[in-house]
Order: structure tokens, then sequence, then C-alpha cells
């Protein structure tokens, strides 16, 4: 089954419904928005985070 990569500027969600805008598209990976989120401070998140195209669903 293949997977369906998002795209730059894609919103994603993944582990426990933190939410970001794809930045970058890799082989195996996307490198995310998290400041998207208007509590990201408040979760103590880096601005950007990592995340296998197994671990996350397209948005929008």
């Amino acid at each position: 089954m293949m997977i369906k990569k998002a795209k730059v500027g894609d919103i994603i969600e993944f582990k426990n419904g933190l939410r970001g805008i794809v930045e970058k598209v890799n082989e195996n990976s996307v490198i995310v928005d998290l400041t998207y989120m208007e509590n990201y401070r408040e979760l103590d998140l880096q601005e950007r985070t990592v995340v296998n195209h197994k671990n996350y669903k397209i948005i929008e």
C-alpha cells in the first residue's frame, strides 16, 4: 500500500493531536512548523520537528 505523502504547505496532524504546516518533504519524513498551533509555546515545543510519513495524517 502506497503512503500518501504530504506536500509543502499541507497541514498535518500527528502524535495526540499536534498539528503543523509541512515546510519540507524528505524521502522518509517531513519537517513540520509547529508555530501553526496557537498553544505551541504553552506545550513547550520546539518550533519545528521531523515526522515520519507513516506517523501523520493530512488535515488540509
